[in-house]
């Protein structure tokens, strides 16, 4: 027998192909690709328009499948979190967060990451696997037509949209998983689709500098990069990526990224952690680091308060902190908000997205063990130290 495609996995050119394949005119494509993405139809029979010989070909061979939902859960503010099941015990989650003038989703790239970034919950889950085409996009499919359901809003384009913002902020870094993220985003931008503007779909990178280039190319979107440290030796510690690509190439790749992105600046994401990243003098390395240069970065700053857990040994900043900081970027004439925390009380909030997430990797035990071994001898235990002779 012959495995079922499950039609999430393609664009809108793989569609033509596929629809090609089966023996059927370019604008069969289009017909499905509005049944599928504009009214949230996974039934071939629900697709009245098509020819029964077409729907009788799919029922055969094809699927529509969006990962399933383990979990629901709506938080005091209104943020809906869903916990999804990708197979062989690995799950992902998206974040939906409405506010007055827009809904925005977060949506995951991988389940788990590998870029293990020290105040990320999410990082110490270990990494698992990429996520396919399908369920990137299936969590936009199921979250915007499920959001339709609760609120009584009929699918199709009469119906209002519910999810106007996305974000590829979830689990994973995205450009880690090149490929299946670019067909998704395709998907999200066409007009027989999602229809959203490249100026409303961000993808959040840690800084994997040659597929920020390769991304201007291929599909320019709105680019926010998590920057959380102000020179390379603080952040190689908190972002090991960085020793792989430092701040200044990390600068230089904004620079040209920008040259083709929807808008005319990068976000950069700074988590506020206290006592580590939150000085004056920080603040000011910000400064010199995207106005100082050679380089100029037209930007805006992020300031997120740190979502404390407990294996990270880290703090969040205080506000009177984090207000300061801001000043000083203010005063120097760069454009920042402070992130409200959104979801807290059902694990939702940025870097928070691992709770319920089975830990193949055992990290969460390995830190244990590790805290376990310093009590009995000391804190230089697992540290490498200078004996002076």
């Amino acid at each position: 027998m012959t495995s079922l495609v499950n039609l999430l996995d393609f664009d809108p050119v793989q569609l033509v192909a596929y629809c090609g394949s089966l023996g059927e005119k370019p604008f069969r494509a289009k017909q499905l690709q509005r049944w599928i993405h504009q009214f949230g139809a996974s039934q071939f029979d629900q697709m009245t328009d098509l020819a029964k010989s077409l729907r009788d070909k799919l029922a055969t061979r094809a699927i529509v499948a969006a990962p399933a939902v383990i979990s629901d859960h709506t938080s005091t503010d209104g943020t809906r979190k869903w916990l999804l099941d990708v197979g062989q015990g690995n799950a992902v989650e998206a974040v939906f967060i409405p506010e007055e003038n827009r809904g925005t989703l977060c949506i995951s790239t991988q389940a788990g990451c590998a870029v293990n970034c020290r105040f990320c919950s999410t990082g110490k889950q270990g990494f698992n696997r990429n996520l396919t085409v399908g369920e990137i996009i299936g969590q936009l499919w199921m979250a915007e037509f499920e959001l339709r359901r609760t609120k009584g809003i009929e699918p199709g384009p009469r119906g209002e949209r519910q999810i106007t913002n996305v974000v590829m902020m979830g689990m994973g870094e995205p450009l880690l998983n090149f490929e299946p993220t670019v067909t998704a985003l395709k998907m999200m931008l066409d007009d027989n689709a999602y229809g959203l503007s490249r100026r409303r779909v961000t993808l959040s990178t840690s800084g994997v500098v040659p597929m920020i280039d390769r991304l201007s190319q291929e599909c320019p979107v709105a680019l926010a990069v998590s920057l959380h440290a102000s020179n390379d030796a603080l952040r190689d510690g908190l972002v090991p990526l960085n020793k792989k690509y430092p701040l200044s190439e990390l600068m230089a790749a904004c620079v040209r990224y920008l040259e083709f992105a929807p808008r005319d600046f990068v976000t950069f994401e700074y988590c506020m952690l206290d006592g580590v990243n939150d000085s004056d003098e920080h603040a000011r390395e910000l400064v010199a680091l995207v106005r100082g240069g050679k380089l100029t970065v037209p930007c805006k700053f992020n300031l997120i308060p740190f979502n404390p857990f407990p294996e990270s040994g880290l703090l969040r900043s205080k506000n009177p902190r984090i207000k300061a900081f801001a000043g000083i970027l203010m005063e120097a004439g760069i454009v920042t908000t402070i992130r409200k925390t959104r979801g807290d009380d059902i694990d939702a909030a940025c870097g928070q997205l691992a709770g319920e997430v089975q830990d193949r990797t055992r990290v969460q035990e390995r830190m244990q063990k590790q805290e376990e071994y310093k009590r009995k001898f000391g804190d230089n235990f697992g540290r490498i130290v200078e004996i002076s002779s």
